[in-house]
């Protein structure tokens, strides 16, 4: 079962997941954020994605926080790139000791997932106001051009800070995002033709390839497909909150690790 609430650190996402075996369930999809992981007795990093995971191993109880885009570096330490499609031990960026010490930590709390949120708190650097304010541009449809001119950056600029914060460039997130929209209405029964235009593709036949480029799959598949080990409804159902860098980021998406060890 899987369950999730807003928390505390602005725009992230507390979630739990006790998965059931489930035949034929959907890949980890791109979708712009990075998660901090308990299982198992280890602590893990999600990077981000810019394609689809497929879920290794048998199904294991998951704790998480996942975290706004481009928030995980100033928590993490580490640039986005360093683990862009990547599933890495906490231990491979921190000290082993500092890493045993919080392992412990969450080991011994009531709720797994309530650590994770006070560690993230803790360690969280504050938000970069212009980050968030082009995640919410792109995220609400709005071209990579004229919201880096709003924001005052160049295009070397914006490409740099990009990569730093979601291991990619702009032009890459906004066409994560812009998946991600159209995924949410094409699973509220949206027809395809009007998914693609409602979410920015130039027609169905564009919003079928970046589909099969980023997630190996059709669009049918993934709207009749199951969410990954019994999420609660359809992965990241819901979009990108648009103009406010304080609601929670509210896809289930990441929740879905299936993996047994990192990449």
């Amino acid at each position: 079962m899987y369950e999730e609430r807003a928390s505390r650190l602005a725009g992230a996402v507390v979630w739990t997941n006790t998965p059931s075996a489930a035949p034929g369930a959907l890949p980890v999809l791109p979708d712009g954020c990075m998660d901090l992981l308990w299982s198992e007795g280890r602590l893990l990093v999600a990077g981000p994605d810019t394609r689809a995971h497929a879920l290794d191993g048998p199904p294991v109880p998951w704790a998480g926080i996942r975290l706004f885009p481009g928030t995980a570096p100033g928590l993490l330490g580490v640039p986005a790139h360093e683990l862009r499609d990547r599933r890495v031990e906490l231990a491979d960026l921190w000290p082993g000791p500092e890493v045993r010490r919080l392992s412990g930590r969450v080991a011994a709390a009531a709720h797994p997932a309530a650590a994770l949120e006070e560690l993230a708190l803790e360690r969280a650097a504050p938000p970069d106001r212009a980050l968030r304010r082009l995640v919410a541009a792109l995220a609400a449809g709005r071209g990579v051009a004229d919201t880096a001119d709003e924001l005052g950056f160049g295009a070397r600029q914006l490409h740099r800070r990009s990569l730093s914060a979601f291991g990619y460039g702009p032009k890459t997130l906004a066409r994560i995002l812009r998946l991600q929209r159209a995924l949410a209405l094409a699973r509220q029964g949206v027809p395809y033709a009007d998914t693609a235009d409602q979410s920015g593709y130039a027609d169905q036949a564009h919003l079928a390839r970046d589909v099969r480029e980023f997630t190996g799959l059709t669009l049918g598949a993934l709207t009749r497909r199951r969410p990954a080990y019994g999420e609660s409804g359809a992965n990241r159902s819901t979009p990108l909150p648009s103009g406010s860098s304080t609601m929670a980021y509210r896809w289930p998406q990441k929740a879905s690790h299936g993996f047994r060890s990192p990449r």
